[in-house]
């Protein structure tokens, strides 16, 4: 099965053929039939409840007057941002899935890989904002309309749109240039770096490095910043002399903070914890945070926030009147 799909390109030099790979099988989920037609309706339904509910934020955010505030145009743009998050990867798993080949192309594996880590890095960027956004409205909020201003918001989305996709094109160039002369069977769902790095025909420590600096940077960087904005949130919030103002600061932050757990959780015991190199736990792992939390995402919000929920019932009341 795996010999008959791999397509390779001859090269010869010096009496010597090489063979380089010019697709990959994405192995995807193990098991039966059952099982790929379970993980299949799984999955597909996910999805498309995923593009309703981050959609119907989008939608909310842009109609409603009232959620014209930097708060929710973060969150419309984050609701925006994890539909694309969502389709980069998505739609190739539910092919893959019935697929009997389970064959990617080779400029498609890195494509995928460029889209789902540059978007993954934007979520991680846009994360960080919207805790320093909460960070002014509860420790500054007196300055909290001079400095969060329109303008002001609008260069923080500009920054984290265009920096996210600019991380990762120095890592993509460098493991595609390396030689892959096969095997060329990745034991994932995604196009990941570490099997692809673990599919090339020589070592590269200096590649090897250089993505795991940049994996590290994009993962604690703005993880860090997070941590700083809440601990200092944390710090004025328990300085409130009522309970009342201490439960609506706290009911403000608990579902960016909800979100955040979520996606830096699965992203660590992906990238981070020392069972990251299980494949059965990685796949697990990568549907959660590549199909899991852009569906649960808009829930959290939805129901934790009543302002957004009454703009999504309107919403969702014209889309079934």
């Amino acid at each position: 099965f795996c010999s008959t799909s791999l397509k390779v390109t001859n090269v010869r030099s010096q009496n010597r053929t090489m063979h380089f790979v010019t697709e990959f099988i994405l192995l995807g989920f193990h098991g039966q039939r059952k099982m790929q037609n379970f993980f299949f309706s799984l999955i597909l339904v996910l999805y498309l409840l995923t593009l309703l509910g981050n959609g119907a934020i989008v939608y909310a955010v842009k109609w409603d007057r009232r959620l014209h505030t930097p708060m929710y145009i973060l969150l419309g743009n984050f609701a925006f941002l994890e539909i694309w998050y969502a389709s980069s990867t998505v739609p190739n798993m539910l092919v893959n899935i019935l697929s009997e080949t389970k064959t990617i192309s080779f400029s498609g594996c890195f494509l995928q890989f460029y889209f789902f880590f540059s978007l993954g890095t934007t979520e991680c960027f846009f994360l960080s904002v919207m805790a320093y956004d909460r960070y002014l409205a509860i420790c500054r909020p007196l300055h909290y309309p001079s400095i969060m201003t329109g303008k002001f918001c609008v260069t923080l989305i500009c920054v984290c749109w265009v920096s996210g996709f600019l991380c990762y094109p120095v890592p993509i160039v460098l493991i595609s240039q390396l030689p892959f002369c096969g095997p060329n069977i990745i034991d994932h769902i995604v196009c990941d770096p570490g099997p692809l790095l673990a599919l090339a025909c020589v070592s590269a420590p200096s590649t090897e490095l250089i993505c795991y600096t940049f994996n590290s940077m994009i993962i604690f960087g703005p993880f860090l910043s997070i941590l700083g904005s809440y601990t200092m949130v944390l710090r004025a919030v328990l300085r409130v002399p009522s309970g009342a103002g201490r439960t609506k600061a706290f009911s403000t932050c608990g579902s960016h903070l909800m979100v955040v757990s979520l996606f830096y959780g699965t992203l660590m015991v992906m990238y981070v914890s020392p069972t990251s190199g299980n494949p059965a736990g990685n796949t697990i792992v990568s549907l959660v945070y590549s199909a899991g939390t852009p569906f649960l995402n808009p829930l959290i919000y939805s129901l934790r926030n009543k302002d957004m929920k009454n703009a999504l019932k309107k919403v969702l009341g014209l889309i079934t009147s």
